[in-house]
Protein backbone atom coordinates (compact mmCIF):
# COMPACT_ATOMS: atom_id res chain seq x y z
CA UNK A 1 0.00 0.00 0.00
CA UNK A 2 1.03 3.67 -1.15
CA UNK A 3 0.33 7.26 0.58
CA UNK A 4 0.17 10.20 -0.92
CA UNK A 5 0.52 13.07 0.80
CA UNK A 6 0.29 16.72 1.31
CA UNK A 7 2.73 18.89 3.53
CA UNK A 8 1.98 22.15 4.31
CA UNK A 9 4.87 24.93 6.01
CA UNK A 10 2.48 26.85 7.79
CA UNK A 11 5.63 29.54 8.20
CA UNK A 12 6.13 29.54 4.78
CA UNK A 13 3.31 28.78 3.19
CA UNK A 14 4.26 26.02 1.11
CA UNK A 15 3.03 22.62 -0.09
CA UNK A 16 4.66 19.55 -0.58
CA UNK A 17 3.24 16.85 -2.53
CA UNK A 18 5.11 13.31 -2.53
CA UNK A 19 4.36 9.73 -2.08
CA UNK A 20 5.79 6.64 0.24
CA UNK A 21 5.10 3.00 1.24
CA UNK A 22 6.00 4.68 4.72
CA UNK A 23 4.42 8.16 5.52
CA UNK A 24 5.75 7.53 9.08
CA UNK A 25 9.13 7.65 8.40
CA UNK A 26 8.69 10.06 5.32
CA UNK A 27 7.48 12.61 7.20
CA UNK A 28 10.41 11.93 10.02
CA UNK A 29 12.72 12.79 7.04
CA UNK A 30 11.33 15.53 5.95
CA UNK A 31 11.07 17.04 9.63
CA UNK A 32 14.54 16.00 10.81
CA UNK A 33 16.81 13.89 8.73
CA UNK A 34 16.99 15.33 5.59
CA UNK A 35 19.96 17.72 5.55
CA UNK A 36 19.35 18.46 1.68
CA UNK A 37 16.32 19.29 -0.49
CA UNK A 38 13.12 21.38 -0.70
CA UNK A 39 11.33 20.30 2.10
CA UNK A 40 14.80 20.99 4.56
CA UNK A 41 14.29 24.87 3.53
CA UNK A 42 10.80 25.08 4.25
CA UNK A 43 10.61 23.08 8.20
CA UNK A 44 8.29 22.27 10.05
CA UNK A 45 5.89 20.61 8.04
CA UNK A 46 2.62 19.37 8.83
CA UNK A 47 0.47 16.47 6.92
CA UNK A 48 -2.63 17.97 5.94
CA UNK A 49 -3.59 15.45 3.45
CA UNK A 50 -3.29 11.69 2.62
CA UNK A 51 -4.71 9.50 0.14
CA UNK A 52 -4.17 5.65 -0.12
CA UNK A 53 -4.02 3.35 -2.90
CA UNK A 54 -2.71 0.01 -3.93
CA UNK A 55 0.33 0.43 -6.01
CA UNK A 56 3.21 2.56 -6.67
CA UNK A 57 2.34 2.97 -10.44
CA UNK A 58 -1.17 4.32 -8.86
CA UNK A 59 0.60 6.74 -6.46
CA UNK A 60 2.75 8.19 -8.87
CA UNK A 61 -0.27 8.84 -11.25
CA UNK A 62 -1.96 11.04 -8.76
CA UNK A 63 0.43 12.47 -7.23
CA UNK A 64 1.12 14.00 -10.80
CA UNK A 65 -2.57 14.70 -10.23
CA UNK A 66 -2.52 16.35 -7.61
CA UNK A 67 0.42 18.37 -8.25
CA UNK A 68 -1.43 19.75 -11.03
CA UNK A 69 -3.25 23.59 -10.32
CA UNK A 70 -6.86 21.85 -9.79
CA UNK A 71 -4.87 19.24 -7.20
CA UNK A 72 -2.65 22.24 -5.55
CA UNK A 73 -6.33 24.18 -5.30
CA UNK A 74 -7.93 21.19 -4.02
CA UNK A 75 -5.07 20.67 -1.11
CA UNK A 76 -5.43 24.56 -0.12
CA UNK A 77 -9.18 24.18 0.55
CA UNK A 78 -8.32 20.88 2.66
CA UNK A 79 -5.79 23.49 4.24
CA UNK A 80 -8.51 25.30 5.55
CA UNK A 81 -11.01 23.20 6.28
CA UNK A 82 -8.48 21.71 8.82
CA UNK A 83 -7.79 26.11 9.42
CA UNK A 84 -4.34 26.70 8.91
CA UNK A 85 -4.80 29.05 6.70
CA UNK A 86 -7.97 31.57 5.79
CA UNK A 87 -8.36 33.05 2.27
CA UNK A 88 -9.88 36.26 2.23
Amino acid sequence: MYVIYALYSKKFDKIYIGYTSDLFDRFHSHNSLSSKGFTVKFRPWEVVYVEFVDSKKEAIKREQQIKTSTGRRFVREQIELIGLISVS
